[in-house]
């Protein structure tokens, strides 16, 4: 909890430092806040690596190889790029600060360490991977499609904005998106009848993608909440709950990210059902 403020904190320190005004004047600040939160992520990565090495989840036996394998790991290389721009910016020296800044954005991505958020929305996607494609395929459908269309009705009349079709796909992009920046518009009537086709494509295309993506998540929670189900079961089909069974219950619980008064919650109504 404390890291994921210390992260939260950190984001708001880097765009606050981008501002000039604010970076100048307060740059002593900043300065020594990043030193500190650089000394605690590094410190918290050094940890990581040297407790991997007790981690039964990965198929390598030597804890050399474990501790390897969580350095090329996703996780291991988030948190190496969480501390790698602020070494840079001491040892190298001439680094484009900007870039740095940009780099540093990546700490949003350990809050993954401590939540399972980002977990459970790719293991959604996976699950419906299909649907989720099949979407998709028609979003580009639609891409190339209403750019292409766009292009032959408009690139005689606007062939500023319209001179090609990789020209105008931003502006198909933008509508399917329903972003509509309006920086170019068709003014034939032709093409004001594809401009509203694309819009309503748009608008199916991304209800249904939000749509898939929505299910997909609460599917996963409940996929989620029945294996915590069926621990709980194997865990009282003796009649009772060990030690033993009671750490693993905390543990699935912690990694699900299930509140105590959801656990218990559903404990109870498993209680319940076994008895009768």
């Amino acid at each position: 909890m404390l890291l994921s403020i210390l992260i939260v904190l950190n984001l708001i320190a880097i765009s606050l430092e981008s501002v000039e005004s604010i970076g100048l004047r307060y740059s002593s600040f900043f300065f020594v806040f990043e030193m500190v939160s650089v000394s605690i992520f590094g410190t918290e990565y050094v940890l990581r690596i040297w407790a991997s090495a007790a981690s039964s989840s990965t198929k390598w036996e030597k804890p050399f190889s474990k501790r390897l394998a969580y350095m090329f790991s996703f996780t291991g290389l988030v948190d190496l790029l969480a501390i790698l721009p602020s070494l840079l910016s001491i040892f190298v020296g001439s680094v484009d600060l900007r870039w740095l800044r940009v780099l540093r954005m990546v700490r949003l991505l350990k809050i993954s360490h401590y939540s399972s958020a980002l977990e459970d929305l790719v293991s959604a996607i996976k699950h419906e991977r299909a649907s989720f494609t099949a979407a998709i395929y028609l979003l580009v459908l639609a891409l190339f499609f209403s750019s292409s269309a766009l292009y032959i009705v408009e690139s005689d009349v606007q062939p500023n904005e319209f001179g090609s079709i990789p020209e105008t796909m931003w502006w198909s992009i933008i509508t399917l998106t329903t972003v509509g920046y309006g920086d170019a518009s068709p003014v034939t009537a032709i093409g004001k009848v594809i401009a509203a086709i694309t819009a309503l494509m748009g608008v199916m295309t991304v209800a249904l993608l939000t749509g898939i993506v929505a299910n997909a998540f609460a599917n996963q929670v409940q996929r989620r909440n029945s294996i915590f189900e069926a621990e709980i079961v194997h865990a009282l089909a003796d009649g009772e709950i060990s030690e033993d069974e009671a750490k693993k219950i905390e543990a699935l619980r912690k990694r699900y990210d299930l509140s105590d008064e959801h656990a218990e919650a559903i404990i109870e109504i498993m209680t319940d059902r076994m008895r009768k």
